[in-house]
Order: C-alpha cells, then structure tokens, then sequence
C-alpha cells in the first residue's frame, strides 16, 4: 500500500522509457505500482534494487514517487514560503517541483507572497495533499523543556480570552496566558519566552516576563527610560486604570505598582495627584 505524503522504501519491478516503476510486491497490476520519473532515477538502479522515495500526486491527480524530500511530510509542521496567491488559495514552497496548497479555509490569516507561514500537511477530504495554518491539534507535547528554560517559538494565533499560542521549534504547542501577554506581540512574530510551567498533557506555559525579582530591575529601568521621553514627569500615576498603564508601559497594573513602590522607596520619585516626577536621586 502506497503512503501518500510519506516517505517509504519501494522495489524496482519494471523499466520503461520514461522511468520506472515501483511496488512494494511484484507490482503484477497497474494499481500496485507507482511511477518514479526517468530523471528521478538515480544511476545504476536496475529491477529489483529498493528505493526510498516520497509519494504524492502530480498535475493530473495521478499517485507519482520523486527521490526528493519535500520539507515537510504529512502530519509534520514547519515553516513554508509563499510563493503564489490564487483565487483558490495559496501556494507554498515545500521543496518539489509541484507547490501545496494552502486552501484559503485554512488560513489563520491572510498571507502574501514571499510570506513565511506555519503549517502542517495533511491530506484533504478529496486524498489530495494539502497545507493547513490550524496547527493547533497537530503539534506535539512531548517535549523536554522545564520550568524556567528559555523557549523560542512562533506566534500563530491570538484569542483575547486565552492569550497568544505558540509552537515552540515549530513542533511544540505552548501557550503565553492572557495574564503574562505584555507588549506588542501579533501573530507571526517569533519570540523567546520563559516556561512558568508545563501541563498535565504535555503543553508548555510562557511568560515573555522574568522572574519577579529580575523583572522589578527591568520595569524600573523602563520607567526611568520613560522619564526621560516626558521631560521628568510621567502624566498619570499608579492609580491609572489597567489599560492606561499597560498602553503607556507595557506592564499589568501590579507589575507598575511594584517598579514605582521600589522607585519611590529609593527616593527617585515622588508622586503627585496627577502624575509623577522623578527626582535628582538616581537609582
């Protein structure tokens, strides 16, 4: 049996003019064989002699064996460059002579050409093969990562009541919770993260935040950076809303109160009705 999108070992059983065929047995009928092109052919195979080769489907629909290896195979995620848009859908570069499509149904997210995406392959409802942006439910959570390593990842999709998604070396499902999500990250960014935890199926916690202690340092330093853009004198306090301070700071309202606390404690600051100044003091 043929593994479309997959890579698999088949035997010579027939030579002809324009290539040859393969089978996994003695390839006696029409449907147990697969073509494998004469310019595929690699020097010296004669019949009998096994190969490895990737199976897919050529132009007119027919199951076609190249020694090529395409860059991903059916079920695999990893970065893909788009090379065309159509009306039908986008197609994408994975190593062969024939594009993939990226259907516009599975696209997370408009793309252009010469854009770099994140899919997976799989095979569509008409056994075609086909590039998928939902690669949600297909990476993995097997990885070695711990609590506190340095993760780098992919940002594929944000959804406000839960944060940005991530896959961690293309492969890996992570997440950085709403709560932890400071910044401006959008979708396609690449990111490194600390892992604050992992779960118990596998999937892996982030925070673009340090430890606390080392994150008070960085957000005091931000702020002193900010003084200097508004002439020594920040027009709101501690007191702002949350969307005030996250806007202005990048910082959830506690992680400000925390970094003024430390600045008004070492006398570099004092606050006002209406705003703060930074003093002569330094910090």
């Amino acid at each position: 049996m043929f593994k479309l999108g997959k890579k698999q070992k088949l035997v010579i059983v027939k030579e002809v003019d324009f290539g040859v065929y393969l089978s996994e047995g003695t390839g006696e009928t029409a449907d147990d064989r697969v073509l494998l092109p004469k310019k595929q052919v690699p020097d010296g195979k004669n019949i009998g002699d096994e190969l490895e080769v990737f199976i897919y489907k050529d132009s007119s629909d027919r199951m076609i064996a190249t020694t090529n290896t395409p860059k991903l195979c059916v079920g695999e995620t990893g970065m893909l460059r788009v090379s065309q848009v159509t009306p039908i859908g986008a197609f994408l570069d994975w190593g062969l002579e024939k594009d993939i499509l990226l259907p516009y149904k599975e696209q997370t997210t408009e793309v252009k050409e010469n854009d770099e995406v994140l899919v997976t392959v799989y095979i569509d409802k008409s056994s075609r093969l086909a590039a998928s942006m939902n690669v949600y439910e297909r990476l993995s959570c097997d990885s070695s990562y711990k609590k506190d390593d340095v993760a780098k990842g992919l940002v594929y999709q944000i959804i406000d009541n839960f944060g940005a998604f991530v896959a961690v070396d293309n492969k890996y499902s992570a997440l950085i919770p709403k709560k932890e999500l400071f910044g401006d990250i959008k979708v396609g960014d690449v990111i490194s993260a600390r892992v604050t935890g992992i779960k118990p199926d596998g999937k892996i916690d982030l925070s673009v935040r340090e430890k606390a202690h080392i994150q008070i340092k960085k957000d005091v330093e931000r702020i002193m950076e900010m003084f200097d853009r508004y002439d020594g004198v920040l027009p709101f306090t501690d007191k702002a809303s949350p969307e005030i301070i996250k806007r202005e700071t990048g910082m959830s309202k506690n992680e400000f109160k925390r970094a003024v606390g430390n600045l008004l404690k070492n006398g570099a600051i004092e606050i006002k009705q209406d705003c703060i100044r930074k003093t002569a003091r330094t910090v």
